[in-house]
């Protein structure tokens, strides 16, 4: 009972999903166009790069390069905008999750060996605000620009085109709000971690930039995504299989779940057009509003479901990352990876989290207003 208490606890998103896919079954009942609801493009590239990303951070690639960095910082300034720049920039490409599960642990180990943990929260709420806001510039940063992306069509450039005034901005807040709550001082890293790669090792990485290249390849449309799949599967069955256990397989199933549930509301007429004409209100603020209750991913993909205006849900379900804790299901790692530490203030990280993501989200959406 207890295990099945904790998994609620953990997946509460793909258990509200699977509720809401078995309900909505019972009205619309199962028959030939439910294998139509699932959009397999977008679930076999984010799971070829969930594949891809899990085994250079086995090898711990990422934080070799944040290390690199870091240690020709001379200031505890210098360091934090590197850690801020390095969530902010690897998100792009390496998704919000990753960058986060990556960076935050390798933050709260330099901040704890340069004696400064009292920068710990400052830092962590920076660079989760610094993966989300770094995450929305390309279609490869986070799930629901990748659902998106895939269903609206446009291009790659356009799609960063789309985003880059916003990217733009936060780029420029990181940097200042770094200024401004810390202060220069000098700073020792004594500790460094050796890296002794094998050949093997090394093979590795190359495998998985090679998949990463065809990951890149399927979303650009230069290559069918079956295809993608096969390469990517296949080349980690036969040379790294333990990697396979590593992906999070529940987000997988929480949009097959969700696709269930927003197709079969489309074909409930009177709900369906109730909800259509609230979604086509602002789609921007919409999406903005839903996320904050119901993370980003859901509220893309229940939004949709409703309007052909992708675009604006791009825009509102990027820009509803900011706000709560769970607007962004990426900031639940962060607060976790917090949690872990002796002595963690979980109310005043909450709160400074709070404060700040609403003062991020508000210039995000004067910057929408006055484009």
């Amino acid at each position: 009972m207890e295990a099945v208490k904790n998994f609620i606890r953990n997946e509460i998103v793909l258990v509200v999903a699977f509720v809401l896919a078995v309900a909505s079954s019972f009205v619309v009942h199962p028959d030939s166009q439910y294998i139509g609801y699932i959009d397999f493009r977008t679930l076999s590239i984010l799971l070829a790069l969930m594949i891809t990303m899990a085994g250079l951070q086995r090898l711990q690639v990422f934080r070799q390069i944040g290390e690199l960095l870091v240690s020709k910082m001379s200031s505890i300034r210098g360091v934090v905008l590197v850690l801020i720049w390095l969530c902010f920039f690897s998100a792009m490409f390496i998704t919000n999750d990753v960058a986060l599960l990556t960076f935050v642990p390798f933050s709260i180990v330099t901040l704890s060996i340069s004696n400064r943990k009292d920068l710990f929260i400052i830092v962590i709420v920076l660079e989760t605000i610094a993966a989300n806001l770094g995450s929305m510039l390309t279609p490869l940063g986070n799930p629901q620009n990748l659902y998106l992306y895939s269903i609206a069509g446009m291009s790659l450039g356009a799609f960063v085109k789309l985003m880059l005034p916003y990217s733009v901005v936060a780029l420029v807040m990181l940097v200042l709000s770094g200024f401004v709550f810390v202060k220069a001082a000098p700073v020792t890293l004594a500790e460094k971690h050796i890296y002794e790669r094998t050949n093997r090792d090394k093979k590795m990485i190359g495998m998985y930039v090679f998949t990463f290249l065809v990951s890149i390849l399927v979303v650009a449309r230069v290559l069918d995504y079956r295809i993608g799949l096969v390469i990517v599967v296949g080349l980690t069955l036969i040379c790294d299989r333990r990697v396979l256990r590593k992906p999070d397989y529940s987000l997988l199933f929480t949009f097959i779940f969700l696709f269930i549930f927003i197709e079969n509301i489309k074909r409930i007429p009177e709900l369906s057009a109730a909800i259509n004409s609230l979604v086509k209100v602002n789609e921007v603020g919409v999406s903005i509003f839903l996320s904050q209750f119901i993370s980003n991913v859901p509220a893309a993909i229940l939004c949709s479901g409703f309007t052909d205006q992708i675009d604006k849900l791009i825009i509102g379900t990027n820009l509803g990352g900011l706000g709560t804790l769970i607007a962004s299901m990426a900031s639940l790692i962060s607060f976790k990876q917090y949690g872990y530490i002796d002595g963690a203030d979980k109310k005043k990280y909450i709160g400074i989290f709070t404060v700040a993501n609403i003062i991020f989200l508000i210039v995000m959406c004067l910057i929408y207003l006055l484009m």
